[in-house]
């Protein structure tokens, strides 16, 4: 039986995405803060095939507890799916939770990825979550779309460096879903421009095609986004930030 282990399983993307491995016969590691929402995923997706670890990848002494047991157990995929981000002026916002943000979106994601490579072998698989954001700024977001522009580069280094070892590493890039991740980020989906959010469901599905097809090392999600970056192409960079700025949940408009 293959195993599977997903960070950020409580809710939205990760908890999708773990329905449909576990539906594939994956044994699965739900990893995520919340240990009630954490149960009840694994009571619903059977208790005695699945396992799960109440942490706080914001914490270090947590993500060392993970590293070591991604190390001491073999695995064959690893999504790193806990992000978190928020909403606001940067000065505005709190520097910890910045910080705690870069904590959780880098170092944590890095730390995973080196203990699960180490062992990895042929037909082996790492998936990591990054943003639409990974591919452009977002005044009233900024350290958040800095973080997943390094989640975007940091997977394709990967992506090559173990791609003649039969090991496949991705950064997969959802635009805006209808997840609790905005609510929690301090703003609510509704922020956003309806043509831009796609469904947790939708988003699942187009990451576990992803993963079966094992063809790029950058995935973008959904054909509006993906059409919106080629149109992006033809505008200067300052142009660019100032759509992206006109359009943030995280700054007020007029």
């Amino acid at each position: 039986m293959k195993k599977a282990l997903i960070t950020g399983a409580s809710g939205g993307i990760g908890l999708e995405v773990a329905k449909r491995l576990a539906a594939q016969g994956f044994s699965l590691t739900l990893v995520a803060r919340n240990e009630v929402k954490l149960g009840l995923l694994q009571e619903s997706l059977g208790r005695d095939r699945h396992q799960i670890l109440p942490l706080d990848l914001t914490n270090r002494e947590d993500i060392l507890y993970l590293a070591d047991h991604l190390r001491d157990n073999k695995y064959d995929l690893l999504v790193n799916n806990a992000g978190t981000g928020t909403y606001g002026s940067f000065v505005e916002i709190p520097l910890d939770d910045q910080l705690d943000s870069m904590r959780l979106n880098m170092d944590a994601l890095v730390t995973l990825s080196y203990a699960f490579l180490k062992h990895a072998r042929s037909g082996d698989a790492l998936i990591n979550i990054g943003s639409l954001l990974a591919h452009s700024s977002l005044p009233g977001g900024a350290v958040y779309a800095a973080t997943k522009s390094f989640v975007a580069n940091f997977s394709e280094s990967l992506w090559y460096e173990f791609k003649n070892k039969g090991i496949f590493v991705a950064g997969f890039n959802p635009g805006a879903a209808d997840s609790d991740f905005h609510s929690n980020a301090g703003r609510e989906t509704s922020a956003f421009p309806k043509f831009v959010v796609s469904s947790v469901s939708k988003v699942a599905d187009e990451l576990i095609n992803a993963l079966n097809s094992r063809t790029k090392p950058r995935i973008i999600q959904g054909f509006k986004n993906r059409a919106m970056l080629f149109f992006f192409r033809f505008l200067s960079r300052k142009t660019a930030i100032n759509i992206m700025g006109k359009i943030s949940p995280g700054l007020p408009h007029p």
